[in-house]
């Protein structure tokens, strides 16, 4: 699964909106990033712990080839998912401007339009992606009957991306109207009915992964139903678009969601490269590092959110003028980071044993596994910094940036460590590098980001002696 990093505009949005009580522009900072992180990592961590669950139960069926099959499967899974998020970030900001100014007619308006060009683009891109699958396995390094369950997972579940994307916007519709608590349950509600799901038709059905993929289908018409309802319910429902309206709308959608696409993708192309390198270590390998991919997020998940979570504070302490806030609100932020990896780094290593028979891991599979859970969860942490340094960037007008650290992470910061040790060490050798890979960009992105604050801090100063 994936590294969820919000955008600037998403987040200057956000915090704008919160900056009207300004409840972060005093008090402990501290408390503040704590408080925010875990809170939003409750409807987070409940998208991954769908993944995760999923695997867990066609591991179940003890067949190598299956369990494989999603980690290829998972790979492909996590572009369409970056493309949602994207289109989520776009919608909310324009929704969020219309209820600010409380104009809710524009809002639902809005908020109609973002839904449907998001269930459009999104049937377009399945369509796509379903038509290509083929050459898209064999690109990750899948071959025979690998392959095939794969392709067969896949194609019953790619053409139920509309739902997911429904469900994704319309969660951020109803945090664009400060819902936050209904705009969590969407994906709680997603992980609910997968969890129920996936026993009845993998294991009692014996339907293998095609019970996985159809308890897909569940979940992604569960989290629709549960994003569409409350909008319908509570928020004036929706209005009629044209197809000039539609047209229009996508220009101002876009032009915030496609920088936020784009940084999206850069994790999906890094695990599509180290899945690629570990397919040349045998299925074992690859389920390996399927399981560790998918107890990364649900591990990490408040780390995923303290993203989104420290932009809020960041951005009102920079509209309040308070710099040293500002800066002490960044490194509260990392210390927090810290604080959480070495927790969870310790619950791992402690329940590794236990982890690797829930997935009945043998062989390679489960001395990837002991890996991740060891010491190399530890080095997560310099994924923390790169979080907090966006959140950063991203609000302090320096977004592009944050894109460019993203896909140097994924690019320069994995495929050259990752290979090197893979041809000494294996498929250990291949995670060990991409997690070190790491350390040099999650240093670079906290040094980029101190010199953004200090380029700010100095053109408040000289704005006032001006």
């Amino acid at each position: 699964m994936t590294s969820v990093d919000e955008t600037g505009a998403g987040q200057v949005i956000e915090a704008g909106r919160a900056g009207v009580q300004g409840k972060f522009v005093s008090g402990n900072l501290f408390r503040h990033v704590a408080v925010m992180s875990l809170t939003s990592s409750v409807g987070l961590m409940a998208i991954f712990v769908v993944d995760l669950i999923n695997l867990l139960y066609i591991s179940w069926l003890q067949d190598a080839a299956k369990t494989a099959a999603i980690g290829y499967a998972g790979a492909v899974l996590f572009f369409t998912t970056a493309f949602g998020i994207g289109l989520s970030v776009g919608v909310s900001a324009l929704v969020s401007r219309a209820v600010g100014a409380r104009d809710i007619a524009l809002a639902r308006q809005r908020a109609t339009e973002g839904l449907v060009l998001g269930a459009g683009f999104g049937a377009a891109f399945a369509a796509v992606v379903w038509a290509v699958l083929p050459q898209i396995v064999a690109v990750l390094g899948a071959t025979g009957g690998t392959a095939e369950e794969a392709l067969h997972y896949l194609r019953v579940l790619i053409p139920s991306q509309p739902l997911l994307m429904i469900g994704m916007i319309g969660a951020g519709v109803l945090r664009a109207h400060g819902d936050a608590r209904r705009g969590m349950m969407v994906t709680v509600w997603g992980a609910v009915v997968l969890a129920a799901l996936d026993p009845v038709l993998i294991l009692w059905a014996d339907m293998g992964l095609t019970g996985a993929a159809l308890a897909g289908w569940g979940s992604r018409a569960a989290i629709a139903g549960m994003a569409l309802w409350p909008i319908w319910r509570h928020y004036g429902g929706f209005g009629r678009p044209s197809g000039r309206s539609l047209w229009l709308a996508a220009v101002p959608i876009f032009a915030i969601s496609g920088p936020a696409i784009l940084t999206q993708l850069a994790t999906p192309v890094g695990q599509a490269v180290v899945t690629r390198m570990v397919a040349g270590y045998g299925e074992a390998a690859v389920a390996g590092m399927a399981i560790a991919g998918r107890l990364t997020p649900v591990a990490f998940g408040i780390i995923f959110a303290l993203s989104g979570a420290v932009g809020p504070i960041i951005g009102q302490n920079l509209g309040a003028g308070q710099m040293d806030r500002v800066r002490r609100a960044f490194w509260d932020s990392i210390l927090f980071a810290g604080i959480v990896i070495v927790a969870m780094s310790g619950i791992l290593f402690l329940a590794r044993g236990a982890i690797a028979d829930a997935f009945h891991a043998e062989g390679l599979t489960r001395d990837l596994i002991y890996l991740f859970c060891g010491p190399l969860s530890l080095l997560f942490f310099f994924n923390g910094l790169i979080f907090v340094a966006n959140a950063a960037c991203n609000n302090l007008g320096a977004a592009l940036q944050s894109t460019m650290v993203n896909w140097g992470r994924h690019t320069l910061g994995t495929v050259p460590f990752a290979w090197y040790l893979g041809q000494g060490w294996g498929a250990q050798g291949v995670l060990v590098g991409q997690a070190v890979g790491g350390i040099l960009f999650g240093l670079l992105a906290v040094w980029l980001a101190l010199r953004v604050v200090d380029r700010v801090a100095a053109g408040r100063m000289a704005g006032r002696a001006a």
